[in-house]
């Protein structure tokens, strides 16, 4: 059976000859949005999305865990809170919420946390297992308390591919998902620069692009529309690639 991440990343492989001139058609994008759109909606009618991904055992932890994006952020701000081992990093969690909230890394670590050990599915057709220690994402949101008007999630990131910053979004049903942490640990260890210290999401049902690194600011908006390019995320904004990128 052909999984949908080897049917996404294969379809790419076939489209990649014509990629110049497709990327120039309108007609041709808003073409794989809808197509978007019908397999989110499928996927959410027959799939149960408060099930677990699946969480392998100690023996199964690859050897490396390769990082995805970035690996360093060229900022002299970040530059500055590496040296200090992030003791002056804060998170900040604002947009349509109750109560704002700037948190450091000892605040967030002593949380309650939960440890996990998953596979992560790059687009690039790569896959590492790895344990991941965090606070779940619905215990600050909880804290910070929604308002009625929230439906998505941004998470706004220290890198930049270029001019552009990077940052992602997910729904609020992936949002609460006990799966979908706030990573500071990986493997036992402090999360290492490469893999997107200080903190980074992993949200365990979508493919690896979703998951942020280097966060910096969680925003609780109405729509994606005003966010960057208001595709929800920068590869989304610049290469089409799905929103909804579950797996």
């Amino acid at each position: 059976m052909i999984s949908r991440r080897h049917f996404l990343i294969g379809g790419a492989g076939l489209l990649l000859p014509g990629c110049d001139r497709l990327d120039r058609n309108d007609t041709f994008k808003e073409g794989l949005r809808a197509a978007e759109r019908l397999t989110m909606a499928a996927q959410r009618l027959v799939t149960d999305r408060h099930a677990l991904a699946r969480e392998y055992g100690p023996e199964d932890i690859s050897p490396v865990f390769r990082p995805n994006g970035n690996v360093m952020p060229q900022s002299p701000d970040y530059a500055r809170l590496a040296e200090g081992g992030f003791a002056d990093w804060r998170l900040r969690v604002d947009g349509l919420v109750e109560r704002s909230l700037s948190l450091s890394l000892a605040q967030i670590a002593s949380m309650p946390r939960r440890t996990q050990t998953t596979r992560h599915d790059c687009v690039e057709g790569w896959s590492a297992i790895g344990r991941w220690t965090g606070v779940p994402l619905a215990r600050l949101l909880d804290l910070a308390g929604l308002r009625e008007s929230a439906r998505f999630i941004v998470f706004h990131c220290m890198d930049r591919f270029g001019a552009l910053p990077y940052y992602e979004s997910i729904d609020l049903i992936d949002a609460f998902h006990p799966q979908t942490i706030l990573a500071f640990g990986l493997n036992g260890r402090r999360l290492p620069i490469a893999n997107g210290a200080p903190l980074r999401l992993r949200v365990e049902r979508q493919l690896g692009y979703k998951h942020a690194k280097y966060l910096e600011r969680i925003e609780a908006v109405a729509s994606l529309e005003g966010v960057h390019g208001g595709r929800g995320g920068y590869w989304e904004d610049s290469n089409d690639y799905e929103w909804y990128a579950g797996i």
